[in-house]
């Protein structure tokens, strides 16, 4: 009990006192080590993370003007989804497509029961967006240098074209065309 205290006076009290500390220190790194390697197990059997591979270009080179209030939602054409198909994986291709025809569906219902005065733009045919504002200035979008395969911009001629978080449309569409 004298090495509760502190007070060590005889060697093999001295010696369990140590093997004591020493049992400790091995327990504790021991059970680091193995939650480390617990940690990496886990992570060596879990299935890799999906690798979106680069958008394919599009099939056209078309450019849509828009020159009046306008969401301008656009989707890849019919080849240029089969090229994405192609390149990615089958889950990637599934829950890539999946997510943009839900997201843009609930973007068009939100827009048509709050927002009917926004005229809806559909692009599939065309690699470019040509935004023409009042003041005659024009701002040109390349599509193919978006990395998502659908997306929604939101233009108000009085102001730059903006890019739209569809999951968050009610909030985007009253900050953009704000009354």
């Amino acid at each position: 009990m004298e090495f509760l205290t502190g007070k060590v006076s005889t060697i093999p009290d001295r010696l369990v006192f140590e093997f004591g500390i020493f049992a400790v220190v091995l327990m504790v790194c021991s059970c680091s080590q193995s939650s480390e390697k617990s940690y990496k197990e886990e992570k060596k059997d879990q299935a890799p993370a999906h690798k979106i591979a680069k958008k394919p270009p599009s099939s056209f080179e078309d450019t849509v003007i828009v020159d009046r209030k306008s969401a301008v939602f656009f989707n890849p054409d019919s080849l240029q989804l089969e090229k994405i198909r192609l390149v990615n994986e089958k889950m990637v291709y599934e829950t890539m497509t999946h997510d943009c025809y839900y997201m843009m569906q609930n973007a068009r219902n939100v827009i048509r029961k709050h927002w009917p005065g926004i005229r809806v733009v559909e692009v599939v045919k065309a690699s470019h967006l040509l935004f023409i504002k009042k003041d005659k200035s024009k701002i040109c979008i390349d599509l193919n240098a978006k990395p998502n395969i659908c997306g929604l911009f939101l233009f108000d001629p009085k102001k730059d074209p903006e890019p739209v978080d569809m999951p968050n449309i009610d909030t985007f569409l009253g900050f953009y065309f704000g009354q």
